[in-house]
């Protein structure tokens, strides 16, 4: 059988890193091709790194065709299972994965109630019969998508947002591991240019913009209200905390602009 390639299925899951792909590549020289390969009629969905090592150093391997594929979107869903199962996939690639899941799921079943609701049209109701009801679309809710993933509400809520609003660069640097979600997530709120600058700064400049962020959020919050019953604040009360309050703007603003310099140097240096 001759095998086909589709380009879109090979590069629907994150790439093995290169120490990945070695250490796979010593385990097939060692021990063959363990795993079957799987297709849908003659094109592979899962085993590309094990077809072009087999491929290069004239391994045998196994093949096994799964039946019940009948889209395109059946193999993503099924590709999206298998790895979701997988202990070595990252927190950020599970959450990914999860709202591709969830994409999918959503377009399949617009369709499925748009195709009923014109099967129920077509159809006219007798006389005395009540109009046919056209089928709820269910939806899959974050807490849904976060369970698939084995993560938290909010850590999806990071991920979309990262999805959203970070630069290429940013995505690359918590998809490797240098920054955490959350302080990715931080960091995203920031312009292209401030995200991409922290980027070539490292990790340590990566986590310097997101504690400015914090940090501006926390000086930009409105202060709380006095709650019911207690005493109003005098006028000189209200200054004080206006002041205090100011200067936290003041040393976050500082401390932003120390850090931009910094990220200046460190371009000019390495330009």
């Amino acid at each position: 059988m001759q095998i086909k390639i589709n380009d879109v299925l090979r590069s629907y899951i994150d790439p093995l890193t290169e120490s990945e792909y070695a250490a796979l590549e010593r385990s097939i020289l060692v021990e063959g091709c363990r795993d079957s390969l799987v297709l849908w009629q003659d094109v592979l969905v899962d085993g590309h790194n094990r077809y072009q090592i087999c491929q290069q150093h004239g391994i045998p391997f196994k093949v096994i065709e799964n039946t019940s594929f009948k889209s395109l979107d059946d193999v993503k869903l099924w590709m999206i299972d298998n790895h979701l199962g997988r202990r070595s996939v990252s927190d950020f690639q599970r959450g990914v994965l999860a709202l591709r899941k969830k994409d999918i799921v959503a377009a399949k079943s617009a369709e499925m109630a748009a195709r009923a609701q014109a099967e129920d049209a077509a159809i006219a109701p007798a006389e005395g019969e009540a109009e046919p009801k056209a089928a709820a679309m269910p939806l899959s809710s974050r807490e849904d998508i976060a369970r698939a993933a084995r993560l938290s509400s909010n850590t999806i809520s990071q991920i979309e947002k990262i999805q959203k609003t970070a630069a290429p660069e940013l995505v690359e640097a918590v998809r490797s591991g240098t920054i955490s979600i959350n302080a990715a997530a931080t960091v995203a709120s920031l312009p292209e240019a401030e995200q991409v600058a922290a980027v070539a700064g490292g990790k340590k400049f990566l986590q310097q913009a997101a504690k400015e962020v914090r940090e501006l959020r926390a000086a930009s919050r409105p202060a709380k209200e006095p709650k019911e019953g207690a005493e109003p604040m005098t006028e000189v009360e209200q200054l004080r905390a206006e002041i205090a309050t100011l200067k936290e703007r003041n040393a976050a603003l500082k401390a932003e602009n120390a850090a931009l310099h910094e990220r200046i140097s460190a371009l000019v240096d390495a330009s």
